[in-house]
């Protein structure tokens, strides 16, 4: 069972918990799924960024560009969560996704409203709202693909999921000597 690591608990003694939702499978030790819980407070956000920080690098090596994008994205997320939902949903989850070349954040809330930011540019009359747009925007420029999708229980899932290499590149040599 994967742990929230060394992380002082939050108001109330509450801090993100890190459950295993699967057995890690395939011939890949790294790929696996982890859940995370932590209160709709805002000292819970830089909690779960570490949590999934270090839970991220213990798999192995994913490129710091994607690891760094998916932590803004989960930061976005989970701001989005306590900021939005709180009122209706006192408990956010989290899981981190990693197979088949894919590492995937989505967080879980349990308001029912459908943010609009991720298919359409929020006007210039707003001030807020660019935080969903930056998540879409980060992701489609990394090659990966978000949405938001409806939970039986009438909340909602927000998630992104980045390409990530399995394998590290291969060196080309060339099979000629060189003069």
């Amino acid at each position: 069972m994967e742990s929230g690591g060394g992380h002082p608990p939050g108001p109330g003694g509450q801090s993100p918990v890190a459950l295993p939702v699967q057995e890690r499978a395939g011939p890949r030790s790294r790929e696996g799924a982890w859940r995370f819980t932590a209160p709709a407070l805002d000292s819970s956000v830089p909690q779960l960024r570490h949590t999934v920080r270090d839970l991220v690098r213990r798999q192995g090596e994913v490129p710091d560009d994607t690891l760094q994008s998916l932590l803004l994205i989960l930061s976005e997320l989970a701001t989005n969560a306590v900021r939005h939902a709180a009122v209706l949903s006192p408990e956010i989850g989290v899981e981190v996704e990693l197979r088949g070349g894919w590492l995937r954040v989505a967080v879980e809330d349990s308001h029912p409203y459908r943010p609009k930011a991720l298919d359409a540019v929020p006007d210039q009359q707003h001030i807020g709202g660019r935080g969903l747009l930056l998540v879409k925007m980060i992701t489609q420029e990394a090659g990966g693909v978000c949405d938001v999708e409806q939970t039986g229980a009438g909340g909602k899932v927000i998630w992104a999921a980045l390409p990530v290499p399995l394998t590290p590149p291969l060196e080309f040599t060339s099979p000629l000597p060189r003069p």
